[in-house]
């Protein structure tokens, strides 16, 4: 008997690569994509406004379970049923965006992986202040996802905590990304934080630019926004991401019912420090980071 499932998210194709070892994970439980497993994708990439109709077509196709990428995609798909399972690869605070009842008992038919919050990026400002001399004031970059409205008063309650200042701005297109990192420069922010969003990480080179222009020291939760000049990365384990996803869907699929599932939060973080970077903003990284560090970008 071959199953169905459907894949949700706001990325585009290229980022297919996310993904695959994820479906390694499912073979590795005996569930191999054309055999006794089919899946369906849809990629909204980056048009927030296609996930309601791509997740409605899921709904209509009768998958049994719709695995979601982005805070935005596991909304849409809760949206468009109430009945199939789903089942978060990524969603950040899913208790603040409505996801789910709580964490130990999710309530309804949504389950799976979800970020913490505001502690990791709490966790990211104490990296920006050990990297760079008296910082006061940080730039926050975000989109329209609700998850950064969710985590808004944590986080403002986080950097008060460490005597820092965030300075936030919404932008909805590449375009608006160099108008507002200059306007946070222009309000006194001394570094910059990047958040896991396709709008970013799909094409950080011009992004990165524009932090260069303004010498603001860079931290970020992904891969490509580093290898394109920011300055450290703190993030999730992907592996553990991967491996949650596959145990959802796999005890899923043999019967478990997603309200009796608790939501999952990570356990494993990856530090990349960006030595190339620091050295081009003139910064010295202390060796207590670069002990740390689980890479060194040279």
């Amino acid at each position: 008997m071959v199953r169905r499932i459907g894949i949700l998210t706001t990325d585009s194709p290229e980022t297919q690569a996310t993904l695959d070892l994820t479906y390694a994970r499912l073979r590795a439980l005996g569930w191999v994509e054309g055999q006794n497993l089919r899946v369906e994708r849809r990629y909204a990439s980056g048009k927030v406004e296609l996930l309601r109709p791509f997740a409605e077509e899921l709904v209509r196709l009768k998958v049994e379970i719709i695995g979601t990428l982005g805070t935005p995609a596991a909304l849409a798909a809760k949206n468009a049923t109430k009945t199939i399972p789903i089942v978060i690869w990524s969603a950040g605070d899913a208790v603040g965006t409505g996801l789910v009842a709580s964490l130990a008992r999710p309530g309804g038919n949504v389950t799976g992986f979800s970020f913490l919050t505001p502690e990791i990026e709490a966790k990211r400002v104490e990296l920006l202040r050990e990297l760079v001399p008296g910082l006061l004031r940080v730039g926050v970059l975000e989109t329209a996802n609700p998850y950064y409205h969710a985590r808004r008063s944590g986080f403002e309650q986080a950097c008060r905590t460490l005597g820092v200042q965030p300075i936030f701005f919404e932008v909805a297109t590449q375009g608006d990304v160099e108008n507002a990192i200059a306007e946070m420069a222009r309000r006194g922010a001394q570094a910059l934080m990047v958040p896991q969003e396709p709008l970013f990480f799909e094409n950080p080179v011009p992004l990165m630019k524009v932090a260069s222009k303004y010498a603001l020291p860079t931290v970020t939760a992904n891969g490509n926004i580093i290898a394109a000049g920011a300055l450290v990365l703190l993030a999730h384990s992907g592996d553990e991401q991967d491996e949650r996803f596959a145990w959802f869907v796999d005890k899923i699929l043999r019967g478990a019912k997603p309200a009796e599932l608790p939501i999952q939060q990570p356990t494993r973080f990856t530090l990349v420090v960006n030595l190339k970077a620091a050295k081009a903003l003139g910064l010295t990284v202390p060796r207590s980071i670069l002990l740390r560090a689980d890479e060194v970008v040279k």
